[in-house]
């Protein structure tokens, strides 16, 4: 466990740290650098460079350091690994490998999922979603694998900060709530219930996967053999309800 912040140094906001304390400071958490890198590097194409990941989430780490505030209501391994991880979502945004066509899949699968349950009233199927692209459940399928493979679908997108903006390196920066604001910390409850309230309209078996997929942090492999299902199927479920929940928050935030 990486120790707190207010443990190392002083919790004096305008104490400035030596260049040796953040020296120190970098060195005794880069270890959690490597470690974010590699996990998210399982769910990236073979394309993508580890050490181009590493290089990002160090920055992270940096500006976490540099700015963290103990008098926030949370731990320096908090606020890092959110930093980390934003940081290296940031890069790989950057490379722009996330293409013009699989964009508009994800937002041809939002549209017909949206008509759908406006049309039925329920929760829509896989084969309805398809048959509302205009194609067989086959080919559907293979789209939403594809989209897996070829993105990283995070939430984080869609965490927006009051100018509705979705940049990443402001997203958890502007989430971080101080002690003393009630109408910030009423915001982050607020925030709580709708990602709740979103993943509450998704089926029994997609609530499942994103449960030990994002709480118990297992692999798609290891989700499979639980559910005994193959790793391409517990994909594709996975990829299906990102893009739903990525679309109810949008819905929200339209509000």
């Amino acid at each position: 466990m990486i120790e707190n912040y207010s443990k190392t140094i002083s919790t004096d906001k305008n104490q400035r740290l030596t260049p040796k304390e953040r020296e120190e400071l970098i060195i005794r958490h880069a270890p959690l650098v490597k470690r974010i890198a590699a996990k998210m590097a399982t769910r990236l194409p073979s394309s993508v460079v580890f050490d181009e990941l590493i290089s990002a989430g160090c920055l992270g780490l940096i500006d976490a350091i540099d700015k963290f505030d103990p008098e926030r209501d949370v731990s320096l391994e908090t606020y890092a690994e959110f930093r980390i991880r934003g940081a290296i979502l940031d890069e790989l945004r950057s490379l722009d490998w996330y293409s013009r066509s699989m964009r508009k899949k994800i937002r041809d699968i939002e549209k017909a999922v949206s008509s759908v349950e406006t049309r039925e009233g329920h929760l829509a199927e896989d084969w309805e979603i398809a048959k509302e692209l205009g194609i067989d459940l086959e080919s559907y399928f293979k789209q939403l694998s594809n989209i897996h493979g070829a993105a990283l679908l995070s939430m984080d997108e869609f965490i927006k900060n009051k100018n509705n903006q979705s940049s990443t390196q402001n997203t958890f920066q502007e989430k971080i709530k101080s002690k003393d604001d009630p109408s910030r910390r009423l915001f982050r409850e607020e925030l709580k219930r709708e990602v709740t309230k979103a993943i509450q309209t998704l089926s029994e078996k997609e609530q499942l996967v994103i449960s030990l997929y994002y709480q118990d942090e297992l692999t798609l492999n290891e989700i499979g053999t639980i559910l005994k299902l193959t790793e391409s199927r517990i994909c594709q479920i996975h990829t299906s309800a990102l893009i739903k929940l990525k679309n109810r928050l949008r819905l929200y935030y339209q509000e």
